[in-house]
Order: C-alpha cells, then structure tokens, then sequence
C-alpha cells in the first residue's frame, strides 16, 4: 500500500496521513524500495490483483490519485458511485499477498485470513526491525494467539502497560460498572454477605451453600458455626456449676434432716413429704444439666418433660403440706370434723393425683406435637442455632400454666394459715416460698419470649435454679437453723410450753 501510493504521486507526508504508519516506517519501506530491496510486484500496486474488475482497478486508482481530504462521500459524487457501489467493490477483493496468504472477504465483510501480530522496533538510527510475537486466526478456537515473553517494551515500561483503566479485582470483590464509561472502566465492590468470588476480575459473586458462609476475605466458604449452650463456655460452666453447688447443698440439708428425724421439727408438717420435697427439689437441680449441651432427640423430649413433672411433684408436695398445717391446727379443737384426717393418706394422695394429671398434660404434648432438635439457619448470620423445637408451644403453656396453677393454690392456703399458733407452723415460710416461685416465673415468660438461641435456654435454666432455690431457702433453711443452732427449741418439752402459752 505504502509503495502503491508513493508510485501514484503521493508525498511521504500524505502517505504517512493514509496508511495510518509512523514517518520512520514509510521513509524505510519507501527507502528499501528503491534500492530494490522490496520488489513492485511484492506489494502490488493496486491494480489488478487488487481488484475483481475493470470499473473497480479503476475506481481504486482514481480514489489513490485523490485529495486525502476528500471523504467518501465527496468521492463518491465525484465518482457517480454511491455507497453500495463502494460496498460492493470493496467485498468482492481478492488477491494473494506477498507471503502466498489468499487474501478475500466473506459474504459478512469478515476478513478470514490469518495475521502475523509483529513487534517492530525502532533503533536510535531510525532502523526498523521486526519480532513475530504471536497470531490472529479468526477461524481457530483460539482466535488470539500471543507471546509475552518475546514483546520488546520501550525502556519506559518495567511491565506490560494495561489496557483497562481500572485495577484487576481480587477474589472477594466483583467488578461493578461505571455508569457512562467503557466496560474496561470498572470498581471493584466486595461480595455481599453470603456470597464469595474466588477469582479474579469476577462479574458476579455466588452464594455458598445453606451451612456453608464465606471468610473474612469472601474468597471461600467455610462451615457455618454451631451455636448452642455448652459445657466450654463461660455461661454454660457457670449455670452448671451453680447447679451441682446446690444440688450438693441439698444433699447435706437431706442427711441433716435424715440424722435428726426423730426431734420435733422434722416431725412437724408430715415427715415423708419433707422427704418427698427434698429429693424432688435434688432432680429440680438437676434437670438443668439436661438442657445444657448439644441438642439431641433425647434431651429435646426429656427436658421440658422432666422438669414439668418434677416441679409439679415440689409444688403439689407444699400443697399437701400446707394442707396438713390446717389439719393439724384444727383437730386440736374438741369440735372439729378433721380428727379422721389425722394419720390418714391423704398428703400422699395429693401429691399423687396431682402428678397424675401433669404426666397426663405431658403424654398429650408428646403424642401431638413432640419436641424435636432443630437447626436454625435463619435468626443469625453465619452461624448455625442447634436448639430444641417445643413443636407445640402451647404444650409448654400447659404445663407452666399447670405448675402456676398449683403454686397459686398452695400460695393462697399457705396465706389463710399463716398465723396459726403453733410453734413449727410452715405457712409462714411457704408462704414466702410461693411468693418467690411466683414471681420467677411470671418473669420467665417475657424474658425467655424476648430472648434468642442458647440465652432462652439460660434464661430457663436460671428460672428453674432460682425457683428451686427458694423452696430449698424458705422452708428447710429455718428448720436446720433450730436443728444445728437452736437444739433446746428442738424438744419435746418446748413444744409443749408453746402450745400451752397458745391456748391459754
């Protein structure tokens, strides 16, 4: 092209305007020319070989004869031709090129010929040199072929300058677009929560799977962490240990009263069920031990169930010696009707009856809707909440409700008794225990409901510990007292003096 231009007349300048070339490139090809280094034929002189037709070699020579500042338009009025004209001309080339390399366009105007992709270098004499450093085959798979390690950079560049105007995006982060800017003109943005890109210049980042949640750097994902009320923790050690303190401390109250159960105050108030009380209060204690640990399909079924028969053991164990305080007051009268209560079973039948129909509330709730572990995937991010599902949460309000339902009972009887004269009378103190039951779990409601994951399990724990705690406290604490520290009110005798200054 360069010497078919120069052979029409065209100065080097216009030259270098056409063929889009560097002027040290157009002197060298022109200046080899000449000395006939490069022969005419190789470079063709846009003539026939060039062109299919007469009326296009023609068209072709006029236009390279033309002002380089005519457009194609202008040339195509002088020229009477219009633009199809041109298109059609210019789609039916056809030659072969100095490397033997057949040369034409498909019916799409696609050049399908192979390019050799040359690095040239310009030495300080002007001298041109030229390295082959890859290919361009439009028909292979592989359409671009190039080979870095063979390009010659100026001594400018350290590096193989870039073509986009951005930074490559590290793995973790997504390329976003910059609204009116070419597709190489990106920002780098990181992943969204949940999602991960684990290479780089990535459009679009993907989520990991439902137990799965990415790293730090969003460049993984990694197993989801387990999240329950455990032994290794700080909460969980604390609540068990607080558990099994008081469970030994309930055991040492137990032997006290074991090893004095012949002096007036362990007979006082019916002997068994003080008996009944402190091993139902032992199991309290530790029921909580249950709830603490990974959830498993045993736990998740016994420890609603064992703690809701156990506590209703305690409490229908204070109503039925509530009961005996005003049996044993009022038989004391020569007019009472109660005197065929004295010695009989009915404390005991009580206690009984009342279980029962607790056991019954239970069995209902395991038999519809039992509680089973479950895996909550949903409250926190990243993290996996093994806990225990109730299945019916209004199984677990029966038998709260159930237990409140006998503590206020044995609260208002207790009440009414309190100030009858005698001098081991229990009404006071379970009195006072009901009242402190009460109170924890009719705070447990709105607590354990406002609370999330392993701290409802802690917050029913401590329900259970502290209302544990105050039947322990109110009722036996006063009696060891007398026993370890007051043993002259521990007589027979005493007893009777109390009982003649109350009547008399």
């Amino acid at each position: 092209m360069i010497i078919s231009f120069q052979a029409k007349g065209g100065s080097i300048s216009k030259t270098v305007q056409f063929v889009n070339c560097s002027h040290a490139a157009v002197v060298k090809v022109y200046r080899d020319w000449t000395n006939g280094t490069i022969v005419n034929n190789q470079w063709g002189s846009c003539g026939a070989p060039c062109a299919t037709d007469v009326r296009g070699e023609c068209w072709l020579q006029r236009w390279m004869k033309a002002d380089l500042h005519d457009t194609v338009e202008q040339l195509t009025v002088k020229e009477n031709l219009g633009v199809p004209d041109i298109y059609k001309y210019l789609k039916t080339v056809h030659f072969t090129n100095s490397a033997g390399i057949e040369v034409q366009f498909d019916e799409s105007g696609d050049l399908h010929s192979d390019f050799d992709i040359l690095n040239w270098i310009v030495h300080p004499n002007e001298t041109l040199y030229s390295i082959k450093i890859g290919q361009y085959k439009p028909r292979s798979p592989h359409q671009l072929m190039l080979n870095e390690t063979e390009i010659r950079w100026s001594p400018r560049f350290n590096q193989t300058p870039g073509s986009a105007c951005s930074e490559i995006c590290l793995s973790g982060t997504r390329k976003s677009p910059r609204e009116s800017l070419s597709s190489c003109c990106y920002d780098c943005v990181p992943c969204p929560d949940g999602e991960i890109s684990n290479h780089t210049d990535m459009d679009t980042c993907f989520k990991c799977s439902e137990n799965e949640w990415p790293n730090e750097l969003k460049n993984m994902c990694i197993p989801k962490i387990i999240v329950y009320l455990s032994y290794e923790e700080p909460l969980g050690k604390s609540l068990a240990l607080v558990s099994v303190i008081l469970f030994l401390f309930n055991c040492l109250v137990m032997i006290a009263f074991i090893k004095y159960k012949n002096t007036p105050v362990v007979k006082a108030n019916n002997q068994d069920l003080s008996y009944i009380l402190l091993v139902s209060l032992k199991l309290c204690f530790l029921s909580t031990l249950i709830f603490i640990g990974h959830p498993v399909q045993v736990t998740c079924l016994l420890r609603q169930m064992f703690f809701g028969i156990i506590f209703s053991i305690a409490i229908s164990s204070i109503l039925a010696k509530t009961i005996t305080v005003i049996i044993a007051f009022n038989v004391t009268r020569p007019e009472s009707k109660l005197n065929h209560l004295i010695g009989s079973k009915l404390p005991n039948y009580i206690v009984l009856l009342c279980t029962l129909f607790q056991i019954v509330i239970c069995s209902v709730w395991l038999a519809t809707f039992p509680p089973f572990p479950n895996y909550n995937m949903e409250d926190e991010v990243g993290k996996i909440l093994a806990e225990c599902n109730e299945g019916s949460i209004a199984g677990l309000y029966c038998v709260l409700g159930y237990m409140g339902f006998l503590a206020i009972v044995s609260f208002m009887i207790a009440f009414l008794a309190r100030d009858l004269p005698d001098i081991f009378n229990e009404a006071k103190f379970i009195t006072f225990s009901m009242l402190v039951f009460c109170s924890v779990w009719i705070s447990f409601i709105p607590c354990y409901l406002s609370s999330k994951r392993k701290y409802a399990v802690a917050v029913e724990i401590f329900a259970i510990i502290a209302s544990s705690s105050g039947l322990l406290g109110f009722i036996f604490i006063p009696k060891c007292y007398i026993i370890l520290f007051k043993p002259e009110l521990n007589n027979k005798a005493n007893v009777l003096k109390s009982h003649m200054t109350n009547y008399v």
